[in-house]
């Protein structure tokens, strides 16, 4: 004798359906082989669209994973019929893209084989403009020219990749922020953001002396162009480490070398 205790629908094999013919357990939708979907005809499990194989998707007809998107083989994306994954655009076959019917990686623009091109039709990688073969050598940083090659070398600080929001739980909340944010009794606490240079300043402020000396390592640093973007002077710190030595990477420079 079948046991399928605690179905609401008919035909289940599993327990605690809502809809029909569900053998896996606590779906709502109907012809579900796996288990806690929302949506119809899933494979997997814990799906609210439909026809999925995959787990986790929002979106329908994937056999990916994590899908926010529709008819992605691929995981975690959020736009539709993508083989690669992380895909926001479409029709991608490569990873990680914005635009559409990209088959590399990283890309804004759409129809690229190449990667991080912001153009369009580029066989190349890093081209803002369309049909190139070539990619580019030179890049601008600091307003002059860097050699592409140079500038992917280039030991980069960690404090440059910083966000713009933060969760900031209940327990580490002032009473202000209680007062502006009621609904934190709800969720736990609220989501914080930050205007581009307030995020700027609180990663550097948090950053080690290690990780901000590689800053004035970067090809064609100027404190100058580094305050106008991102609002802090390090003039000062430069001054105030004259004569001293910094370690980066095991190595050992002087403030001049390092400048």
């Amino acid at each position: 004798m079948t046991d399928n205790r605690g179905n609401t629908g008919n035909n289940n094999t599993g327990h605690r359906n809502t809809g029909y013919r569900n053998t896996g357990y606590r779906n709502t939708g109907s012809w579900n082989t796996g288990n806690r979907n929302t949506g119809n005809i899933n494979t997997g499990y814990r799906n609210t669209g439909s026809s999925n194989t995959g787990y986790r998707n929002t979106g329908s007809s994937n056999t990916g994973n994590w899908n926010t998107g529709n008819w992605n083989t691929g995981n975690w994306n959020t736009g539709d019929w993508n083989t690669g994954n992380w895909n926001t655009g479409d029709s991608n076959t490569g990873r990680s893209n914005t635009g559409h019917r990209n088959t590399g990686s990283w890309n804004t623009g759409s129809w690229n084989t190449g990667s991080w091109n912001t153009g369009n039709w580029n066989v190349c990688d890093r081209e803002t403009g369309f049909f190139n073969t070539q990619g580019i050598k030179t890049i601008r940083v600091f307003n002059k020219d860097c050699a592409v090659a140079v500038w992917d070398q280039a030991d980069k600080p960690c404090f440059l990749h910083f966000d713009l929001t933060e969760w900031i739980r209940e327990g580490d909340m002032t009473d202000q922020e209680k007062i502006d944010h009621t609904t934190f009794r709800t969720t736990g606490g609220f989501l914080k953001v930050y205007d581009y240079k307030e995020a700027f300043q609180k990663s550097w402020d948090e950053a080690d002396e290690e990780d901000r000396a590689k800053l004035f390592k970067l090809p064609n640093f100027d404190a100058e162009v580094f305050k106008e973007i991102s609002g802090i002077d390090v003039t000062e710190k430069l001054k105030s480490c004259a004569g001293k030595i910094v370690e980066i990477d095991g190595k050992k420079y002087t403030l001049k070398e390092v400048k």
